[in-house]
């Protein structure tokens, strides 16, 4: 804190803010440079369909396709799978489990042939109901 002292002999106390700001403008830059990095997710072109949504819940199952074909379960990026390892893996989860459901979020590049292969494998590992996740269209306001 500076002290000035007034033309008629009384103190004047200023806070000097200049290193709050510096601080302020610090922590700004470092949260525009990181939040880019925290999105996390496979990077899927979606088609873009106009329809209803639907609301999700916590305990969806998301089965991934990205550009290249490969499969990703939960949005969990570390461990990839083949169709057949695919339908494995879901075994082992859909066995003991009550909701027996996935949504299946494919890239628009993906052939549509793929996409049925997997969805298929999902029904022979135990999943009874399948659910597409999509984009709604350009320039349309979702419900």
């Amino acid at each position: 804190m500076k002290v000035k002292a007034a033309k008629n002999g009384d103190r004047l106390a200023e806070i000097n803010i200049i290193p709050l700001v510096d601080v302020v403008l610090v922590l700004l830059i470092i949260f525009m440079v990181t939040a880019p990095m925290l999105k996390e997710g496979i990077d899927i072109d979606l088609p873009e369909v106009g329809a209803d949504s639907v609301e999700s819940q916590q305990d969806d199952f998301i089965v991934s396709i990205d550009s290249l074909g490969r499969i990703y379960l939960n949005e969990d990026k570390k461990e990839k799978y083949s169709i057949v390892s695919v339908e494995e893996r879901l075994e082992e989860i859909f066995t003991d489990r009550k909701k027996k459901e996935i949504y299946l979020k494919a890239d628009r590049g993906i052939k549509y042939g793929y996409v049925m292969e997997v969805m298929a494998a999902a029904q022979r590992a135990g999943v009874q109901r399948v659910g597409m996740i999509t984009n709604p269209p350009q320039g349309t306001v979702p419900k």
